[in-house]
């Protein structure tokens, strides 16, 4: 999988642009909640700026009611008694905190509802394009990162915007208005008051784009560490009998120490920068203190705008405070929202072409015209490959591990489309039908059939999600495996463990084949289905099998030439190229590959051993 392209430092604003952007469908769908919540956010910005003006007021008119200066502030109480006007002041200062957080509540529970949806609607439409994400996507990307993607960077976007972008707005809003109430007021103070904030922002900017790449190079290493840690514990059967127990630990060991130490220097550059804002809000602050007092003692401002100015720079620099809180937390948000991008940006090798159609009911013919195929360009798997299957044939697809069996069938799902050539069904081309209507078409028993952590039932119906009890239940009898589902706790209602742990092997390849049968399919796949089973295990299930395969067009793909002798073709594949092609007696009349191969096999004490993978 590629790597997604690292911006470069100080980046993050256009990062965040092109996120909200590429989710801007997704946002316009909650825009009434967006909207309201905006306006709201105003409603709030303006009880902030409120909110000093009954302590000017109580200061200029009611303790110092003689103070005369020549102010633009708001001076005349209508007449009121110092005691009337003290109530109603006090009563406003009340008022208009009590509205503020009114406003704050509307505007941050509308936020969170639609950072939700919206967010839920995101992690939906990732999974589902994961989904469709091509197999040789795949078998190059590691679960545990992808898992990580849907999960957690998900959660990262939704809690930044609740907790870090909507208060940073918030004051942003708050910022700007107070700085202009603060020129209204008296200009030169307000010159002194933001004469910091060009220093504040080259600072702000150099740090945050260190703790940007901090946190970048943190979350690549927690989506490495989340597929090793799914890797073990996916193969922990394999892991305990090799003792790998240690190794891996040591191993992970290893990557936790490396992500603690990008953490912790992504929170020392992260209370670096805080403690850098509080030294620049003390300075304003004396700053202004010290020509304000001057200005009050010659009479150019009173007590009150002295008051309400250095309010106001205490809450008007808090966006600089809540900057530096949050910056690491909106640069990890924004590194989750390239990640989620660059996967969504992902085309899958394998899709409906433009003008796909419906695929009608199969009769089963199948034939293969000039296929080549190959993983990447410099491995070549199939070399013009080039045969024909008459609808209900019986096809053994044979020959040595790695010569491309698997991948032959693979093709037939359109699980990849060959470079060369054409795979046909009764005549047509299958990239001129759609997916959908194509692999329910087929079914497929693998060697290592993987059930899900669900019920009986449901395994069953996974082959055809409108399939009736009725239907569930003959597709269990026809692949024998009734009577042992019935002996279950449960019946078809058992539960079962993740991949099926809690049943045997020959109960779990027979639940496939009960899922295969419910499909109905005139296309029958099956891929080393007695692998591993013990005699009576696979006898059971051979059985099962063969009532699966009567009537409908099977490959087969075995390495036990016995098992497939009786088929009515043989495909003998090696190095990804068709040698032999026919029945089992003409393909041993002709001497060649597959007749030295089976006499190989079937010598009494040769102890030949052939491995299953295909």
């Amino acid at each position: 999988m590629p790597k997604p392209k690292t911006p470069s430092l100080g980046a993050a604003l256009p990062s965040i642009i092109a996120i909200l952007k590429h989710f801007w469908p997704y946002l316009r769908s909650q825009q009434r909640l967006l909207w309201t919540a905006f306006l709201a956010l105003l409603a709030e910005t303006a009880m902030r700026l409120l909110e000093p003006w009954p302590l000017k007021l109580m200061f200029d008119r009611v303790i110092l009611p003689g103070f005369q200066v020549e102010s633009s502030g708001i001076q005349d109480l209508g007449g009121l008694s110092p005691l009337v006007a003290l109530t109603v002041l006090s009563v406003a200062l009340v008022a208009a905190a009590t509205l503020r957080g009114m406003f704050a509540y509307v505007s941050a529970v509308n936020m969170a509802v639609a950072a939700t949806h919206v967010m839920t609607d995101i992690r939906s439409t990732l999974y589902s394009h994961i989904q469709r994400l091509s197999l040789s996507f795949h078998n190059q990307a590691k679960s545990g990162d992808l898992i990580t993607r849907v999960t957690y960077d998900i959660e990262r976007l939704r809690e930044v915007t609740v907790v870090a972008a909507l208060p940073l707005l918030t004051n942003v809003l708050t910022l700007l208005g107070m700085v202009g109430v603060m020129f209204w007021l008296n200009w030169e103070l307000a010159v002194i008051a933001i004469a910091v904030l060009p220093l504040f922002l080259i600072t702000t900017r150099h740090m945050s784009n260190k703790i940007q790449t901090v946190a970048r190079r943190q979350r690549k290493r927690e989506g490495a560490m989340a597929a090793s840690a799914a890797e073990a514990i996916g193969a922990m059967q394999v892991v305990q009998a090799l003792s790998l127990e240690s190794m891996l630990e040591k191993s992970f060991a290893k990557q936790n120490q490396k992500s603690l130490k990008e953490s912790a220097e992504a929170q020392r550059l992260r209370a670096g920068q805080e403690r850098l804002v509080e030294v620049l809000v003390a300075i304003a602050t004396a700053l202004v203190l010290w020509r304000g007092v001057q200005l009050t003692l010659q009479g150019t401002v009173t007590p009150g705008d002295l008051l309400v100015f250095i309010t106001y720079l205490k809450v008007a620099f808090k966006p600089m405070r809540q900057l530096a809180k949050y910056t690491g937390q909106i640069a990890k948000a924004t590194a989750s929202g390239e990640r989620i991008i660059h996967l969504m940006q992902i085309e899958p090798d394998v899709q409906d072409l433009r003008g796909a159609i419906a695929a009608p009911a199969f009769r089963g013919e199948v034939r293969c015209e000039g296929v080549t195929f190959a993983y990447r360009p410099e491995q070549g798997i199939l070399r013009n490959l080039s045969f024909t299957v008459a609808a209900g044939q019986q096809v053994a697809i044979v020959g040595p591990s790695g010569s491309g069996k698997s991948t032959l069938v693979s093709l037939l799902l359109r699980l990849y489309d060959p470079i060369e050539g054409r795979v046909l069904i009764d005549g047509h081309d299958l990239r001129e039908y759609t997916l959908a209507s194509l692999r329910p078409q087929i079914s497929i028993v693998l060697q290592d059939s993987v059930l899900f952590a669900a019920s009986v039932r449901d395994n069953i119906a996974y082959g055809n999600p409108h399939a009736t009890d009725t239907d569930i239940i003959a597709a269990a009898q026809l692949a024998n495996a009734h009577e042992f589902i019935e002996a279950l706790p449960d019946g078809y209602d058992t539960q079962l463990g993740e991949r099926g742990a809690t049943l045997s092997g020959g109960q779990r390849q027979r639940l496939a084949i009960a899922r295969a049968a419910i499909r109905d399919a005139a296309i029958v796949i099956l891929d080393e289905p007695t692998s591993g089973l013990d005699n009576a295990s696979e006898q059971v299930v051979t059985e099962a099998l063969h009532r699966l395969t009567d009537n409908r067009t099977t490959f087969w793909i075995s390495h036990d030439l016995c098992a497939t002798q009786s088929a009515d073709q043989i495909l003998y594949i090696e190095q990804g190229q068709l040698w032999e092609s026919g029945t089992h007696t003409d393909l041993m009349q002709l001497e060649g590959r597959y007749a030295h191969l089976y006499r190989l096999q079937n010598q009494p004490s040769s102890g030949w051993a052939i491995a299953s993978n295909s």
